[in-house]
């Protein structure tokens, strides 16, 4: 198991580096950030200065390596547009951000699985049909048109909701949350359920396919004969053999709402690290956009470890095989 664990860290950080050299490159190959410093009254002797106090005549893998030492710190520099440290700006959006991809996992997986699993026990309900049917919606639409529907429904024509904005917070040391006031549920909900829209029926169409799939397997005919009750079969043996591929796939999408939380954000204009980055797009911001990538990489790599040690625990084939 720690042997398991170390080739699985050992290939993050791998995967860290390589990140770490993308982003490192957008310093070098999109545009001077001496230009995006400094004025236009700037001397040609003090620009030479600057990028000599900035270390940017050095070889490229002096500053390579400099840039990962920083990342690793947490430091990724000043923005250009704000004048502000990156590694504040971005602990000031992170709470947003988690606290809304928290929310559309959730809603996803305790929507979804029932879901999934009720469309496969009873394939020819009424219920059943308006399930596929919604899920149908949810994969073909994309999801700033649902994000601006409900707008216009909810917060628009039948005032239910707010349209934009994250509400009242509270402030809890360093870490903001809306969770603890009613307007910051309020403000939650739609832009939740636009992100999570997808990833149910995604996990809704995978957990209905592998239930249908192991229901025929000879183990489930097996307990049948053995007159096993039928809650027992579908939910003791049905279930747990389809949570395998479930949690790869809720695992690499939890990856994904938070990494794809940018539409959504700027739809609602949440104020979380997806709106900061699509602003500092416009603004040519790099400190910003490659610390978005960096953290972007390092949530991608965290959640597959824990989907990997999660294996264990669900399926004992790979115990087995790798005692």
């Amino acid at each position: 198991m720690l042997g398991f664990i170390g080739q699985r860290v050992l290939q993050s950080v791998f995967v860290m580096l390589a990140v770490g050299l993308i982003a490192f490159s957008m310093f070098r190959y999109v545009g001077d950030p001496i230009s995006n410093m400094v004025g236009q009254d700037t001397t040609m002797e003090q620009r030479v200065q600057l990028r000599e106090r900035l270390g940017l005549n050095d070889p490229f893998l002096v500053q390579y390596f400099r840039f990962i030492k920083n990342a690793a710190q947490g430091d990724f520099g000043i923005s250009y547009r704000q004048r502000r440290p990156v590694s504040e700006m971005i602990r000031n959006r992170m709470p947003a951000t988690l606290e809304l991809s928290f929310a559309s996992a959730m809603m996803a997986l305790f929507l979804g699985i029932p879901m999934g699993v009720y469309t496969a026990l009873r394939r020819n309900g009424v219920l059943s049909r308006s399930f596929m049917t919604l899920s149908l919606i949810g994969i073909s639409l994309p999801t700033f048109l649902i994000g601006i529907l409900m707008i216009l429904l909810f917060g628009v024509i039948l005032r239910w909701l707010p349209s934009f904005g994250r509400g009242e917070v509270v402030q809890i040391g360093w870490w903001s949350t809306g969770l603890l006031t009613k307007s910051g549920w309020q403000s939650l909900i739609m832009p939740a359920f636009t992100l999570a829209l997808f990833q149910m029926t995604l996990i809704m169409r995978l957990v209905r396919a592998e239930m249908l799939e192991v229901l025929q397997a000879d183990f489930i005919k097996f307990a049948r004969a053995r007159g096993l009750p039928e809650r027992m079969i579908n939910f003791r043996h049905a279930l747990k053999n389809t949570l395998v591929p479930v949690i790869t796939i809720t695992g690499l999408q939890l990856g994904a709402i938070i990494a794809f939380s940018i539409i959504t954000e700027t739809v609602f204009q949440w104020p979380g690290m997806g709106l900061l980055f699509i602003q500092s797009i416009g603004a040519v911001d790099i400190p910003v956009m490659s610390a978005y990538l960096m953290m972007i990489a390092l949530f991608f790599v965290v959640i597959n470890l824990i989907v990997d040690l999660l294996y264990f625990a669900v399926d004992p084939r790979l115990r087995v095989q790798k005692s």
